[in-house]
This record gives C-alpha cells, sequence and structure tokens, in this order.
C-alpha cells in the first residue's frame, strides 16, 4: 500500500499577488511521518520555494480514519512569479515526500502555465437561474477580471443579441470571500440578467463574458438551458426535487404524521408552489373600488405629509412605472415621492422626467455617484418635506390604500390619547416578477423587540416620524445589505409609541435581484445584519454574543448571564413517583446551570410508595426540599404556597411530568427573564413523539386560549419561523415558566379562583398589564408527558370546574379577548393553531 495519500483539490492564479500560482489541498503520510514539499526543474534540481501553510482538514480526516487527530494534513503552497519561472526552466514539478517515497503534486510546461493563467485571469460565477412563471427568465452571479475591463453579451444560440434587461452592482459578498483588496470594494463585479423568455429564440440563452487583460482579450461563456430550465422549475420538477431519494427520511416521516393530504400539502410548500389560496384571500380582503372612491373623499382631523423616499439604481423600467404608479393612485394625496438615482447611465433621468415631471410632489436628483445603498437613501431623505418618512425600494408595489391605513393608524393613536405614532409598519407580501401573482404573506404581530432581535421582521412598509429620524441618524454604510434592519432597530430604541397596521399594504417583488427570491444569495448582508444587532445590543447596555443561523438573515442572542442568582424549581406533585423521579434525575444529570434549589410540593397523594420515595429522594438529591400542602387541590394555590417558603431571586415553575432535553435550559430562559421588563420566559416543550407540545399561547385560540402549534413536527420551523424564534407572546404554560420573584410579588401570583385551567395565562395576562414582557425561547426543550399527575376533564364535577373558570376567564379579560392578542395576527386563524388563513 501506498503510504502518501494527497488530493490537489484547486489550483488558481492571482496577477496581483507578485503573479502567484496557489495551489491548495491535502496530504498525510499513512505512519504519521513528517512530509516535505519541493519545487523542482526537470533534473530533479530542488528550487527555492516559500514554506506551506499548513492547517486542519477534519472533512479529510473522517474519510481517513487512521489520521484521526491529524492536525495539518491541509496545505496551501504559493508559488509567486510561476510564469516566469515555468519559462525560465522549461518545466516545474512539485513533490511530496517522506524522505522514502515520492509523489508529484503538479507538473506544468510554460504553454500548459500559460493557458492556464490565461483562463484564471477572468472568474465567472453564476449565483442562480430560474424560469418563473413560464414567462420570466432570470439570472444572477458575478465576473472577476484580474487585470482590465470586462462586459458580458447577451445572446442566442446562434449568436444573435437578445434584448434582456443586464444591470452591474456591486458584490461585498465576493470581496470579502475572496479576500480581494479594497479597490474592489466599488467594482460592479455583480450582474444580473432579466426579461421575457419569448425574446429568446430558441431553447439556449448564451452568456458571452469579454475581459480585456491589456495584452489580448479572453472570453468566456456559460449556456443557459432553457427547455431544461423550465422542466425543472415547473410545479412537477420543483416537485421532484422535494421527493428525490436524498431526502427520503424526512418525507416518510411527514407522510407518517401528517398523512396523505398534509404530505402533499408539505411537498407544495417545500416547492414553493402557490397554491392559489392565498390570491382568492387577498381578492376578497383588500379594498374594492367602492371603498378606494370614500377613502378618496375622507378627511382626517391630522393630516399629515408622507414622504416616500426610493434609492434608484439601474431600476428595469417596467419595476420603475410600478413602483411610481403605485405612489400616484394612493388614495390619500398628501404625500411627496423622493427619488435619488444612483444609476449608471441618464435613461431613469429621461423617463421620470418624460412621464411624471409635471407632478410636483415627485421629486427627482441624479447623484453624481453611486454612493450605495445607504448614502443613496439619506440622499433621497434629505429632499423630503413631510411629517413623517415611508421606506420603500424601487422595485415593489404599495397596495393603493397604504397611506390612507397609516394617516388612519396616526389619527386613531391621538384619539386614544396616546402620543402620536412614532413609527409604524404594515403586513406585506411578495409580488412574482412579472407582476401577475401574489404569495407569501408576512402577517406579523405587534411590536415584538425579542422576535425583531431574531431577524428584521418588520421590514416593509416602514414609517418614521421625521423628528425622531433626525434624533436617531440617517442609513449607515457600514450596514449596507442590512441598512435597514439597523435604522429600525435605532429607531425602536427611542420611538415610545410603535404601532402595527395589520393589513398587506406592500408587495415585495420577487425576482433575482431581490432577497426576496433567495435570502441566502445576500451573505454579505446578513454579515452586516450581525453587526447591526451587536451594535443595537451595545447602545442598550446588554452584554450579548450574536450568532447567525442556518436560516438566513435569522440570528441567535447569547445573552451574558448577571452573576449566578439562585432558582426555585417549584414542583406540585401527588403521586406518580416514575414521573417524579424522571423530572428530578434529568434536572440533575442534564442541568450545567447548578444554583437552584428543588421544591416539591406533596399534595393529596394516595399511594404508601410515594411517601417512601420522598425519604430516598431527599437524601439522593441534596438540593431538594419536601413541602407538604395539606388542603384540596388548587394549582394557583399550591405554587403560591411554595413561592412564599422559595429561597430564590426567581421561580421556575415545572410540572412533575416534564423531563429537561437541553443542557443549558436553565441559562436560555434566565438570560431573557433578567432583562428590564420581561416577567416570564417559557420553553419549548414536546410530546415525547416529537411533536410540539408548547410553543407559546395565544389568546382567542380555540376560544380562551390554545397552544399554537400544537402536534406539528418538531423538527418544523412554523410559520415565519415562529417555532424557532425567540418572540413575545401573551402567555406561556406553567408546565416549565420562569418568573422573576419581584415580579411575582407584583401581581400578587396566581390568582386562586383558578383552580385547575387558565391560572398560568390569567398570571401572563397581569404580568402584560403591568407591562412586563412574557418570553418563548425554542432552545430551552424538554419533554412533556401532559398532565399524567391530574388526568382528564372527564367527571361532571371536573367539566362544571372547567365550566366555572372559562366564565371567569371570559369576565376578567373581556376586553383583551374582543381585541384579540396583540402578538398573533388577526388575518390568522383562531380555531386553528397552524397560522392558517382567517376569514374577518
Amino acid at each position: 500500500m501506498e503510504q502518501l495519500v494527497w488530493s490537489v483539490d484547486d489550483r488558481k492564479y492571482q496577477e496581483k499577488n507578485e503573479k502567484s500560482l496557489i495551489l491548495e489541498g491535502w496530504a498525510f503520510q499513512r505512519d504519521s511521518q513528517p512530509l516535505r514539499f519541493l519545487l523542482t526543474d526537470p533534473a530533479g534540481e530542488q528550487l527555492p520555494m516559500e514554506e506551506p501553510v499548513r492547517f486542519a482538514r477534519p472533512d479529510v480526516e473522517a474519510g481517513y480514519p487512521e489520521i484521526s487527530g491529524t492536525k495539518q494534513c491541509g496545505f496551501t503552497i504559493r508559488i509567486p512569479n510561476a510564469e516566469a519561472l515555468v519559462k525560465k526552466h522549461e518545466k516545474l514539478r512539485l513533490v511530496v515526500t517522506d524522505g522514502k517515497e515520492k509523489a508529484i503534486l503538479w507538473e506544468t510546461d510554460p504553454q500548459q502555465l500559460y493557458d492556464f493563467c490565461k483562463d484564471q485571469m477572468m472568474e465567472v460565477h453564476i449565483d442562480r437561474q430560474e424560469v418563473l412563471y413560464r414567462t420570466m427568465i432570470a439570472a444572477e452571479g458575478w465576473v472577476l477580471c484580474q487585470k482590465g475591463t470586462d462586459r458580458i453579451l447577451l445572446q442566442d444560440g446562434k449568436g444573435n443579441p437578445v434584448p434582456l434587461k443586464l444591470s452591474r452592482g456591486r458584490r461585498p459578498d465576493v470581496v470579502e470571500s475572496l479576500a480581494l483588496g479594497t479597490e474592489y470594494k466599488e467594482k460592479e463585479l455583480g450582474f444580473q440578467i432579466s426579461g421575457k423568455l419569448a425574446d429568446v429564440a430558441g431553447d439556449r440563452l448564451v452568456l458571452v463574458f469579454i475581459g480585456n487583460t491589456g495584452r489580448e482579450e479572453i472570453r468566456k461563456q456559460v449556456e443557459i438551458d432553457l427547455k431544461k430550465l423550465q422542466a425543472e422549475n415547473s410545479p412537477a420538477g420543483r416537485r421532484k426535487k422535494v421527493l428525490a431519494w436524498e431526502n427520503r427520511k424526512e418525507n416518510l416521516e411527514c407522510l407518517r404524521k401528517k398523512g396523505i393530504r398534509g404530505f402533499l400539502k408539505y411537498v407544495d410548500a417545500k416547492a414553493g408552489i402557490v397554491t392559489g389560496d392565498y390570491e382568492q384571500w387577498l381578492m376578497r380582503h383588500k379594498a374594492g373600488r367602492k371603498e378606494l372612491m370614500a377613502q378618496r373623499k375622507t378627511h382626517f382631523p391630522y393630516e399629515p405629509k408622507i414622504s416616500i423616499v426610493i434609492p434608484l439604481y439601474n431600476t428595469p423600467l417596467p419595476y420603475l412605472k410600478e413602483a411610481v404608479d403605485s405612489i400616484v393612485k394612493q388614495t390619500y394625496k398628501n404625500w411627496q415621492l423622493c427619488l435619488a438615482d444612483g444609476s449608471t447611465g441618464d435613461e431613469l433621468t429621461s423617463y421620470i422626467h418624460k412621464h411624471y415631471g409635471r407632478d410636483p410632489r415627485i421629486c427627482y436628483k441624479k447623484l453624481e455617484k453611486n454612493g450605495g445603498i445607504s448614502e443613496n437613501t439619506n440622499a433621497a431623505v434629505k429632499m423630503a418635506k413631510g411629517d413623517y418618512i415611508l421606506l420603500a425600494d424601487h422595485d415593489d408595489v404599495v397596495a393603493p390604500d397604504a397611506l390612507f391605513h397609516i394617516v388612519k393608524a396616526i389619527n386613531e393613536s391621538i384619539q386614544k390619547g396616546d402620543r402620536p405614532a412614532d413609527a409604524l409598519y404594515t403586513d406585506e407580501d411578495k409580488i412574482s416578477m412579472d407582476g401577475a401573482h401574489y404569495f407569501e404573506p408576512n402577517f406579523k404581530p405587534d411590536y415584538n423587540l425579542f422576535r425583531l432581535r431574531e431577524n428584521n421582521y418588520i421590514c416593509h412598509i416602514f414609517v418614521v416620524k421625521k423628528e425622531l429620524l433626525k434624533q436617531v441618524g440617517l442609513f449607515s454604510s457600514d450596514y449596507d445589505g442590512a441598512q435597514d434592519y439597523d435604522l429600525i432597530l435605532r429607531c425602536c430604541e427611542k420611538a415610545e409609541n410603535i404601532v402595527h397596521i395589520p393589513r398587506v399594504l406592500y408587495h415585495w417583488r420577487c425576482h433575482m435581484e431581490s432577497t426576496a427570491a433567495d435570502p441566502a444569495s445576500k451573505a454579505y448582508a446578513y454579515e452586516a445584519g450581525k453587526r447591526a444587532l451587536e451594535a443595537h445590543y451595545k447602545r442598550m447596555g446588554i452584554q450579548a454574543e450574536v450568532e447567525m443561523t442556518k436560516r438566513p438573515g435569522w440570528y441567535r442572542s447569547q445573552v451574558k448571564i448577571k452573576g449566578q442568582p439562585l432558582i426555585s424549581i417549584i414542583i406540585p406533585n401527588k403521586d406518580h413517583v416514575k414521573d417524579l423521579e424522571l423530572c428530578l434525575s434529568s434536572i440533575d444529570k442534564k442541568s450545567t446551570y447548578r444554583n437552584f434549589e428543588v421544591l416539591v410540593v406533596e399534595n393529596n397523594s394516595n399511594h404508601p410508595e410515594t411517601f417512601e420515595y420522598y425519604e430516598k429522594m431527599t437524601r439522593k438529591y441534596s438540593f431538594v426540599r419536601l413541602l407538604t400542602w395539606k388542603e384540596g387541590f388548587n394549582f394557583s394555590a399550591i405554587n403560591n404556597f411554595a413561592a412564599a417558603l422559595a429561597n430564590g431571586e426567581y421561580f421556575l415553575f415545572l410540572n412533575n411530568d416534564v423531563e429537561v432535553l437541553t443542557p443549558n435550559w436553565i441559562q436560555e430562559m434566565l438570560m431573557l427573564c433578567q432583562q428590564k421588563d420581561v416577567g416570564a420566559a417559557g420553553a419549548k416543550l414536546f410530546y415525547p413523539d416529537d411533536t410540539i407540545q408548547h410553543a407559546g399561547v395565544v389568546i382567542g385560540l380555540g376560544g380562551i386560549a390554545g397552544h399554537i402549534f400544537c402536534r406539528a413536527s418538531g423538527s418544523a420551523d412554523g410559520y415565519m419561523g415562529r417555532l424557532v424564534s425567540v418572540q413575545e407572546y401573551s402567555a406561556v404554560t406553567a408546565a416549565c415558566m420562569l418568573v422573576k420573584k419581584e415580579d411575582f410579588l407584583l401581581v400578587d401570583g396566581f390568582d386562586p379562583e383558578f383552580v385547575v385551567a387558565f391560572n398560568d395565562i390569567d398570571f401572563c395576562m397581569k404580568l402584560g398589564q403591568h407591562k412586563k414582557k412574557v418570553v418563548f425561547t425554542p432552545y430551552a426543550q424538554l419533554y412533556h408527558y401532559e398532565s399524567k399527575s391530574r388526568g382528564m376533564e372527564d367527571t361532571p364535577e371536573k367539566q362544571l370546574r372547567f365550566k366555572k373558570e372559562t366564565l371567569l376567564f371570559e369576565k376578567k379579560w373581556e376586553k383583551e379577548l374582543a381585541k384579540g392578542d396583540p402578538y398573533y395576527s388577526p388575518n390568522l386563524s383562531v380555531t386553528e393553531g397552524d397560522c392558517s388563513l382567517r376569514e374577518v
């Protein structure tokens, strides 16, 4: 067996890096002998070379168990002035040796190296190519010419030019990933192509990339097979991808849990197929002609001027027309449109002046240079004369009644006696590239700070009072790509009244040039978002580390816990010693946070073995205290009794039928509960079959209150990421709920009138009355074996008590039930817990 094992994974030529040839790969000797890398001429004479950079390659180690633990099998070798070196010596070889055996990693002659270097002088990469709605072709990517300039031609299969839209743009993600110099930051490496399929003759679109190195011209071409692409992007093609063999385990699990109908819905959702349900819903719920006419005649006591600011950059004219026309058609007329144009040509200038030049409300400025998205938007903001600033993109569509509902909401906030809205946001959906289809509505909660720290759920439309914008400052180019997120965070930090309008008033165009189409294509933007969130925490005086998650543009925050406060875990128990032992042992074995005490509250057990277990329990677990409740069962009274005897700064109310899954479960809740204005934190609970038991409580769901996504797959993300996001809810279950002692006392604990049902919901509602937040975290996870210790409501007495407690809750929280849950959209179902559409 050969002792030397190696691979050259990549070769690159870098003109500006001393005309260097770069080789990357890995090599090792099976007996772990040290290796040497040698550069030799045809006679075998050794030539001077730089010392290779060695590093770990876990991927290689995984395939070769015999080298497990080897730290430096990877290598990067740089050969400066490689072309001149080859010409001088006629041939070069790169050899690796262990002293006995040799292997040739690479060899070349002058012509081979010249051809390779020429090819490397221009690098082309296609990020995505797609046919949308069978009528539109779109593609995006980047091209890097190391020396000189490049241009792109669009042709059909016979070499004839095709009239598709080609635009160029900066790609900071490419500059960062390739570690290019600062001179590339302003270069327009990126390209976007869009247009009608009918404009391309035949089945092939050819992209011809032409680079000029100063010495000669380089040509590369990429062919797009339109027929194949159409098949892949058809509903059948997308379903085929979802049903691929490599997805069989996930598909079979879904089929088993959801049945054939549920599975078919899952396949279509995964394939991104619009079923038409939402479009039909939208047609029924959007403003009709008569309603729009009535709005035009409506006058408000306060009619502020709304300045819509839109930065332009090489905007396709059809998109620009739709965007501007959607403003002109607004039923509320006191507006100003501010357009700042950083485009490379004058096409937009001519178009705006020709079609909109007579409307004094439309202000247009051609910028001297493209300053990037933030600077261009700032230029538009500086033109604004309005009382409020509305942010919009250059290719999206605003609903005709958007400004009407925004001004209506501002007036309503004044009529309530509140401070006039400092900031407002609306719901949104996506519109297809050709403007023919609407899909993926984002029905948002009312202002939800912790949800905003997960990702920019506010997005569009965002409106801010001009005074507040002056206070927090304009857009910062430090966060280009996530500049809206940064600004929204800064505005929300200072705003005293943030209003959510639960209507779809913005249509985000889903095309290849937009993050609406593919969030993963904008990696640099999400890194900027991470930095924006870190800056937010710094301004708020919160020590936190921010991580990016597998969902593009979503973040996870690790907030530093202050000190090591004592946590009092309170567990009521009646018999069911096996459940209690499983609960206690999981706390003991899995919990990494150790400063806690456990108060087991014995209440009315009947079995002698229960009391025998208690004696063993207190000997086995030094952190356990046994308390005895001598009256009849009352969940509220029992927990209040234990809380009065607890020593902790925090109370963790826990069912006896749960099992800890995540070792950091206490820290995950504590890092939330310790924050200002947070009264309680709740966990993510699973049934034993790994479906969801609890991921937050929605008031009004199922009548009084219900668990959202109950029985959904434990691996699901949920609607708009609800199952995987830290966020505020009106309530969480006390099966696992962490509460500050001071806040528990503030609301007088649990209400004993709620003996069994709704006591935790009522408690959370009382926290809300005192402006205390209730936060759910998906990162604290436990199994919940669902009320084993109390049983079902299966006797006349129990059913009567339940009815009594239902009526009590309805009376006590009548206004809140009528108003609806602020953290759940009125556009979503209150009969189903799956966030399906609701008819209103």
